[in-house]
């Protein structure tokens, strides 16, 4: 039998057994040794097991020794116990120590033990005082709950203690105080506290609130009664001539909680109150507007434009014997000057004052009234319709309401006062003006937020602008039935009808920027085209072309002159001229360039087509071509300065004169550069004529004499 010692890992055999050993027959028991009984595994398994044995490092060490391995066991065996001896000695040297360590243990277990004791008292002590600490705040909870129990009742017990008070102070003030005063004021915020706080109470039954209904109705109704008769006063003073409006508004508003007071316990006093102020400043609006309409008509200008001052009327023909009216020239109808102030600088202006302009027996036009009268009505109805809306406490729509009530009848009034002025009213740019000043009103009051006068401004512009396309509608008639044959003296200079439309249409344009209507630019288009038409049947009473031509670019360059001042000059009207002066100033060229040239050019435009195409096919009369170079050798100079005289005589704008003459000229210098072009090419080239040629630097020399130094 093999025992294992851990200290070595070898396999050490007992001296017995060693015995045993040396004579391995007498331990063998053959009656229990049975090989063929033994399982296979069990063989295995020990194989196994001698195998770990032999792989150990000691027992490899001996073997590679060459030791015995009984000899090494019984070394290790002996080794073993001296080590024990030695480790016996060790503990018996010790041994007071350990005894000492054994009984400090046992005291520290001691302590420990009672520390244990002490520490479960503490514990079951801190239990105690938890359940203690729980009692208390559960008490302190209860007492906080009723603490406030306590406050919450004393609060609304003093509220409504407070508020069902009737003190002296607050009867004696109510009764005696004036209403204008400012203690009067807060003691019946007071009192409509309570008013509301007691119809709050009503629905428990305290003998309290009966105790005090009597005399907070009384003092009710002597608030009310003092606040109707004081706002009643101050309504009436409207009614005073020469009333100041606005500082009698600005004291109302100072008093509006009385309205709200009256609202909140007497509908039927607050609607007196309301209907009073609304009939008396309704009255008072129509009263001013009515008055202040009437006088503005005395200041217009006495001679104004009538059914006569038509562009296509001629400026000589007189009024009849028994006018009234001066005669006077019809260019001033049609030009706007500087009328248009009325919507910049003066737009808002104060209004036109009338003992002021009566005082320096000033005048104005119709817009300037027009302008003042709205501005009037544009002020008062701002300031009124915000005075409603805020002292009446009013939301938009109804304060809309109340405004119709105020300035219905007013408004209307106005209405038929512009429609009776229209009705014999011929001025286009007056009555254009006036649809411009209730457009910029009308963005006014937008930007305002004031919405009150929209519907007034609606029904204005209906009543303007079917008269004013009226207006031109008649201009077109009068210009589309102008008989050139009647008119007294035609000349080339710019027609006064041409001079009519172009100050019309500039004033019109130029207005009509800001704000585009485009049934505007459509009787525009129609009434351009009537004078187009126009021109073109006065151009035709000239016998030549020349005049017609020369007629047609004055009446044209005129045109756009005047709307380059007053318009841009992307303007549409500004580019239709632009392209019949340039057609008509390039066939003036043409023909101013005919008598002294006509030759040499109708000679240029004859050969370049047959140069291009058949060169073999031109006949060369070389006679012609001689009379053509020594014709222009002898005339050229004389020729240039007979063109210039004639030019600059036959157009009355200097500017655009001189421009046409610099493009004759060019033109001049193009059509004889193409002349020696022709002329150097075969079948010409051989011509000796051609030594004859004026060279073109002389020629544009004596071009440049002609520029303008301006």
């Amino acid at each position: 039998i093999l025992k294992f010692n851990p200290l070595c890992s070898i396999f050490i055999m007992d001296p017995q057994e060693q015995e045993q050993e040396s004579d391995p027959l007498a331990a063998l028991d053959l009656e229990e040794l049975n090989i063929t009984a033994q399982d296979d595994d069990i063989l295995s398994e020990a194989a196994g097991h001698i195998q770990e044995n032999l792989e150990d490092e000691l027992v490899q060490e001996a073997l590679r020794k060459g030791l015995d391995l009984r000899q090494y066991s019984r070394e290790i065996e002996s080794e073993l116990r001296k080590v024990e001896l030695r480790s016996i000695q060790d503990y018996i040297s010790q041994s007071r120590q350990i005894s000492s360590l054994h009984y400090q243990i046992r005291n520290c277990d001691d302590i420990l033990a009672r520390m244990e004791e002490m520490l479960s008292k503490f514990q079951t002590d801190l239990g105690s005082i938890s359940s203690e600490i729980q009692n208390l705040q559960d008490q302190s909870h209860s007492m906080s709950i009723k603490l406030k129990n306590r406050q919450a009742v004393r609060v609304e017990l003093s509220r409504y203690v407070s508020e069902i008070t009737v003190t002296e102070h607050l009867i004696q003030h109510i009764t005696d105080t004036p209403t204008s005063e400012r203690e009067f004021l807060q003691n019946l915020r007071e009192l409509d506290r309570k008013i509301t706080f007691l119809n709050l109470q009503d629905f428990h039954d305290y003998t309290s609130v009966y105790d005090v209904r009597h005399v907070i109705d009384k003092l009710k109704l002597k608030a009310m009664s003092k606040v109707r008769e004081f706002l009643l006063q101050k309504i009436y003073k409207f009614r005073k001539p020469m009333a100041s409006y606005q500082i009698l508004q600005t004291q109302l508003l100072n008093y509006r909680y009385f309205n709200e007071f009256l609202l909140s316990h007497s509908r039927d006093t607050a609607q007196q109150i309301r209907s009073e102020y609304l009939d008396t400043m309704a009255k008072v609006y129509y009263s001013y507007f009515k008055d202040y309409y009437s006088k503005l008509l005395k200041l217009q200008y006495e001679d104004t434009p009538d059914k006569d001052d038509l562009m296509g009327v001629e400026d000589t023909q007189r009024r009849g014997f028994f006018s009234s009216k001066s005669a006077r020239s019809r260019s001033t109808t049609f030009t706007l000057s500087n009328r248009d102030t009325v919507l910049t600088t003066e737009l808002e202006d104060p209004i036109i004052v009338i003992p002021q302009a009566q005082k320096s027996e000033r005048k104005f036009p119709y817009e300037s009234l027009f302008r003042s009268l709205h501005f009037a009505l544009m002020d008062n109805a701002s300031r009124e319709y915000l005075f409603v809306l805020e002292f009446f406490n009013l939301t938009p729509s109804a304060a809309q309401d109340y405004f119709d009530t105020l300035f219905g009848k007013t408004l209307a009034s106005l209405l038929r006062n512009i429609e009776r002025d229209m009705e014999s009213c011929f001025d286009a740019i007056g009555i254009f003006l006036c649809i411009h000043v209730i457009l910029r009103y009308q963005a006014l009051m937008i930007r305002r937020n004031i919405p009150c006068l929209t519907d007034y401004f609606g029904h204005a512009l209906s009543t303007l602008r079917p008269r004013f396309r009226h207006i031109l509608e008649l201009n077109v008639t009068s210009i589309r039935n102008t008989d050139p044959h009647r008119l007294s003296h035609v000349d080339i200079h710019p027609h006064y009808i041409t001079r009519r439309y172009a100050e019309f249409s500039a004033a019109v344009v130029s207005i009509n920027q800001s704000n585009p209507d485009e049934q505007v630019d459509s009787c525009l288009l129609s009434l351009q085209a009537e004078v187009e038409n126009f021109i073109l049947r006065m151009a035709a009473e000239f016998p030549n072309r020349k005049d017609q031509l020369i007629f047609l670019i004055n009446n044209y360059d005129m045109l756009l002159s005047v709307l380059s001042e007053r318009t841009s000059e992307e303007s549409k009207e500004s580019e239709s001229f632009k392209g019949l002066l340039h057609a008509r100033t390039q066939e003036f060229i043409e023909e101013v360039l005919a008598p002294c040239f006509g030759g040499m050019i109708a000679f240029v435009k004859d050969m370049e087509p047959l140069l291009e195409k058949r060169k073999a096919d031109i006949t060369v009369d070389e006679k012609r071509i001689q009379q053509l170079v020594r014709s222009f050798g002898s005339s050229w100079k004389s020729s240039i300065e007979s063109l210039n005289q004639e030019v600059m005589k036959s157009f009355t704008n200097f500017k655009n004169g001189t421009a046409i003459l610099q493009a004759a000229l060019a033109h001049l210098i193009q059509y004889y550069h193409r002349f020696q072009k022709v002329l150097s090419q075969a079948p010409f080239k051989p011509l000796p004529v051609r030594s004859e040629l004026i060279n073109i630097h002389h020629l544009m020399v004596e071009v440049k004499k002609h520029r303008p130094t301006f």
